[in-house]
This record gives structure tokens, sequence and C-alpha cells, in this order.
């Protein structure tokens, strides 16, 4: 099987996916300093699920594997609701703020990576 490099596109979405998993780590642990809803089951399920989905999004890319839309389109569901979640969550809170920010620039990213299918 010939090993495809990655599009210049891709590769700008296998960045944002990293820096969007990095992001939603280091604010779940911020979260959990912050107490309250801020570490709620459900909020700290949320920036897990979507920390793992970006960094699995971004190797399937990594590695051009065919299945990469199908996971960049669950990524895109996943870090929309991550950014809604922290966008209620921030009442200013600049990390929570940037986590937000960092979710839907994956989330456009990897909607535009599922739609191209290859």
């Amino acid at each position: 099987m010939p090993h495809h490099e990655p599009t210049r596109e891709m590769r700008q979405c296998i960045g944002h996916c990293q820096e969007c998993a990095a992001l939603c780590v280091e604010c779940g642990t911020h979260c959990l300093r912050m107490g309250g809803d801020h570490a709620a089951p459900e909020h700290q399920g949320l920036l897990h699920d979507c920390a793992d989905v970006c960094a699995a999004a971004a190797r399937f890319m990594l590695r051009s594997s065919h299945h990469h839309s199908h996971v960049c389109g669950l990524c895109a569901e996943v870090c929309e609701a991550c950014a809604e979640e922290c966008e209620r969550l921030a009442e200013g809170d600049q990390l929570m703020t940037r986590c937000a920010e960092a979710c839907r620039r994956c989330a456009r990213s990897c909607r535009q990576m599922a739609g191209a299918g290859v």
C-alpha cells in the first residue's frame, strides 16, 4: 500500500487537533481546581472525550488512514459540544476561553476533512 503524504489542509487540521487535545487536558485540570460545575463529571468527561478524539483524529491523519474522514466527523461534533460547554462555564476565564476557541478551530478543520473523504 503506497504511503500518501498529508496535504497542507490535513497538516493544518493535525495541528488544530493536537492543540485542542493539549488544551482540553490542561483545561480539565484547571477546571478541577476551580470546583463546582467546572469539576462536574459531565464537564470533565466532555473535556476528556474531546482530548481523546482530537488525538485519535490527528493520528488517523498522520498515517493517512482511509478512515480519517469518519474520525474527523466525530471529532468535529465532540469539539463543537466542548466549545459550547466551555463558553457556557468560562465566565471570563482565559484558559477556558482559549480552550473553546481551539475547539471551534478544530471543529471547523475536522468538518472540512470529514467532507473531503480522502
